[in-house]
């Protein structure tokens, strides 16, 4: 990576030919034609302004845990966020109000949180990524989303070039992994705010396989420490924690989307299933994808890439793949469990400069 010897006069370090793939939990992807660095939110909105100003492509990367970038990289200025810092504000009603800025690691924002006698975050412990991702894609675990804490957001609109604070929650169209934030580029998480609700419980356990582990019912509460390192450990045990010297973690998590079809659409009476609304279904992509003939392990081109041998959802890279090669697996896991069962499974990582 080359290092040009000054700084933008409006952003922060500048990185020319910067590669991609250490940025990326995959470790796959070209090149960025230059890589911004912005420590701060006021280092990010000077450098996505200066890029719109020059007219070059823009592509904002946190912790990389959620993206694909392709093989020929990136043709234009890649603005990554780092740090910036977290706030307490404890409120009379004995809530607390958790202020995070995006390029703070997300995992490290949750263990502080626990370490500090909060619960709330416990469930979505071990994810990779910045806090800047968690409502764009409203990142959620073991029976916990994001949108059930979060307050608001502070945002930088490209399109008027205006920094917009304490954007509600209600506002942002948080669904099923989704926002009205994902799959647009017209706004900058800058930070976001969390209401935790004070004490040092969990939320309720409502994942069946959390509780089991937990030895609880489900909706059983337990101290925030020990739901997070029962997550922690279930992630382990899937290979969904990062671990540099394990390629079995090579991922960007899950690849595919649980589906969510009319109850009409099931195609069999016998699959494991939640509700998703009236008269609507979410399926397990794990259990189509088994019972399409995919098992932990399966290889994907020359054995470069396959799934993960501890779960079917994660697509990983042994190493010496490419992201050619992993996409070309995606695409055979996609048609096998369409083939099977009729039903299309869609990619839950950001796609850049490639297509499925």
């Amino acid at each position: 990576m080359q290092t040009s010897p000054a700084q933008d006069e409006q952003a922060g370090p500048v990185h020319v030919g910067a590669p991609l793939a250490p940025l990326t939990t995959l470790r796959l992807g070209g090149p960025a034609a230059r890589l911004i660095e912005a420590p701060d939110a006021g280092t990010a909105v000077d450098a996505v302004r200066a890029t719109d100003e020059s007219g070059e492509p823009l592509l904002l990367l946190g912790g990389g845990s959620n993206v694909v970038v392709a093989d020929e990289g990136f043709t234009g200025t890649v603005v990554r966020m780092t740090g910036g810092g977290t706030a307490i504000e404890r409120r009379p009603d004995g809530s607390v109000l958790l202020t995070a800025e995006a390029g703070e690691d997300w995992d490290a924002v949750v263990a502080a949180t626990v370490a500090q006698g909060l619960g709330g975050l416990e469930c979505l412990s071990g994810i990779p990524g910045l806090t800047g991702a968690t409502p764009v894609q409203n990142v959620g675990a073991y029976g916990v989303e994001v949108s059930a804490l979060l307050v608001d957001v502070d945002l930088y609109d490209r399109r008027t070039g205006t920094v917009r604070t304490h954007v509600p929650a209600a506002e942002l169209g948080l669904g099923y992994r989704t926002s009205v934030l994902k799959n647009t580029d017209a706004a900058v998480v800058l930070r976001v705010r969390f209401a935790l609700p004070g004490g040092g419980a969990s939320m309720p356990i409502a994942y069946a396989e959390l509780a089991r582990t937990l030895g609880v019912d489900p909706g059983s509460t337990v101290p925030a420490e020990v739901a997070r390192e029962a997550v922690l450990e279930l992630r382990r045990g899937k290979g969904m924690v990062l671990d540099a010297a394990d390629h079995d973690t090579w991922s960007a998590g899950s690849f595919f989307t649980n589906p969510i079809v009319d109850e009409a659409a099931v195609p069999d009476p016998a699959m494991p299933r939640w509700p998703a609304g009236e008269g609507r279904t979410k399926l397990p992509a794990a259990w189509l994808i088994q019972h399409a003939g995919f098992a932990p392990g399966h290889e994907g081109p020359g054995g470069r890439v396959g799934l993960s041998t501890r779960h079917v959802l994660a697509l990983t890279n042994r190493g010496a793949g490419s992201t050619g090669d992993l996409l070309a697996l995606a695409r055979e896991v996609r048609a096998g469990v369409l083939d099977r069962f009729g039903i299309a499974l869609h990619p839950e990582p950001v796609l850049v400069g490639c297509t499925l």
